[in-house]
């Protein structure tokens, strides 16, 4: 899971955060607190449903399918869209070797490299992209680490510049700046994405979504004050590469930091081959219950790789990536924010539902201190997400509620075509396979049975559950 939070995007977040100068570092504490609450809230819904797809199932076993298919239409966009983002800051790394000078064209060809590697790795199967994971992750640690302890020795306080250099007032500047910070922290939930896939995933999914969340938000922290008092507030606003510009100002000359750029190179290439995963993970997720196009659900080889679901949404990673170095000045800031607000709404949905157990479904049994831990928790967690999205302005909001919108179509076709429900009627348990921890189980407390129709070739099936069994009528 670290290896999906951390990415380039960390290495590029100082730069993007100088403008507003050292009070981003304040809204960075504040996000860190947000992520915390989050993950406390992916980790008990993960519980609940050891299903893969994370915020979609949260969505749609709380609300319904409508619901459902909007989570996993946002997270989709958010997972190719973040990509985009991943390898605009992993170019700026790249090109402390080549390309310089920063031409355009230049660019735009090494971020398409850099975005269809790890779909390569990815087609090849499950088993090859955890291995690459593992050695790119352990490689990423090297430069963050090394400036969240030794670097915070060379901290000179003069670098800092104003306090709030944006001119903003003291809530917009922090609220604005938290909004971009969120990025880093995009990646909490990944665990939870792919549970199907996860050894034990009612334990450990659950601990290395909060335990990773704390293991980057101190190196997040402290690399980030490192570097901001290191390099000088003027420079950092332009630096495209700016731990390797802070590991030069340490030790002088240039080999620090390009030994820094190639273990940044190293980590994107890592973060991108995890969200790769995570760009057909979900839609598969939600074709197999018959809320995305079926073709995302369709797999090859022998560990099931979703082949449509790497190759569609690489492509238009690679669209983005291309229309924003064409278009826009401060490429990485206009995607970052985009990828946050569609990470948001299925951020808020689960945090609604987590509620939604707690209070409605799962009473029953709960004593009074959990019951307003868990509460406490997932409100604090619905409030930062709705903060999130006020941060990350008016531009932002309208371009990520233009794209979420574009999904109703899609949803209305797939009603059209009745594709709805199939596939969850093919893949439901049998009442002997149900386990406590499964998408089937029934979460504590009473429950009135569940009816739910679909339409299969000469017949009509009714899935009806009851808690602890499921059992067909077919008529």
């Amino acid at each position: 899971m670290i290896g999906s939070i951390i990415g380039t995007g960390v290495f590029a977040l100082p730069s993007a955060l100088a403008p507003y100068g050292p009070i981003s570092l304040v809204a960075f504490a504040a996000v860190t607190l947000g992520a915390l609450a989050l993950a406390m809230t992916f980790g008990a819904l993960s519980k609940r449903t050891s299903s893969s797809g994370g915020p979609y199932v949260y969505a749609r076993e709380a609300f319904g399918e409508f619901a459902g298919f909007l989570n996993a239409w946002s997270y989709w966009i958010t997972a190719w869209a973040g990509n985009a983002a991943i390898v605009v800051a992993w170019v700026g790394y790249v090109e402390v070797f080549v390309n310089t000078d920063h031409r355009v064209g230049g660019s735009v060809l090494i971020a398409l490299v850099g975005l269809w590697i790890p779909a390569a790795v990815n087609l090849t199967g499950v088993r090859n992209t955890g291995a690459f994971q593992v050695i790119t992750t352990v490689v990423k640690f090297v430069p963050l680490i090394f400036m969240a302890t030794i670097g915070l020795l060379f901290v000179d306080p003069d670098n800092f510049g104003p306090f709030n250099a944006g001119g903003h007032s003291t809530l917009g500047a922090i609220s604005a700046a938290a909004a971009i910070a969120l990025f880093s922290y995009l990646g909490l939930e990944a665990a939870s994405v792919v549970a199907g896939r996860v050894r034990d995933p009612g334990r450990n999914v659950s601990r290395a979504t909060v335990y990773g969340t704390l293991a980057c938000a101190v190196i997040y922290i402290l690399g980030t004050l490192a570097v901001f008092g290191t390099v000088s507030h003027g420079a950092l606003g332009s630096s495209t590469a700016p731990f390797t510009d802070a590991a030069n100002n340490i030790f002088g000359g240039t080999w620090a930091g390009n030994t820094v750029a190639v273990a940044a190179i190293v980590s994107g290439i890592g973060a991108l081959n995890g969200w790769t995963m995570l760009c057909a993970e979900m839609p598969y997720a939600a074709a197999r219950d018959g809320l995305f196009p079926g073709a995302f659900a369709r797999t090859r080889g022998v560990g099931g790789v979703p082949v449509f679901g790497i190759v569609v949404s690489t492509v238009l990673a690679s669209l983005i990536t291309v229309f924003s170095y064409t278009r826009f000045e401060d490429v990485f800031t206009k995607i970052v924010l985009l990828s946050v607000l569609t990470a948001v709404i299925p951020y808020l949905f689960s945090a609604a539902a987590q509620l939604y157990w707690v209070l409605v479904r799962s009473r029953d049994g709960v004593t009074l201190g959990r019951l307003i831990r868990d509460v406490t928790v997932a409100a604090l967690a619905m409030a930062f997400s709705y903060w999130s999205i006020q941060g990350s302005g008016y531009q932002t909001v309208y371009y990520g509620l233009f794209v979420l919108l574009l999904g109703l179509p899609v949803y209305v076709w797939l009603k059209r075509t009745g594709q709805e429900g199939g596939a969850l009627d093919e893949a439901a348990p049998a009442a002997s396979d149900v386990s406590p921890g499964s998408a089937a189980a029934v979460p504590p407390g009473p429950r009135a049975p569940e009816t739910r129709s679909a339409r299969l070739p000469g017949r009509r099936t009714t899935v009806v559950r009851f808690r602890g069994s499921a059992r067909r009528d077919q008529h």
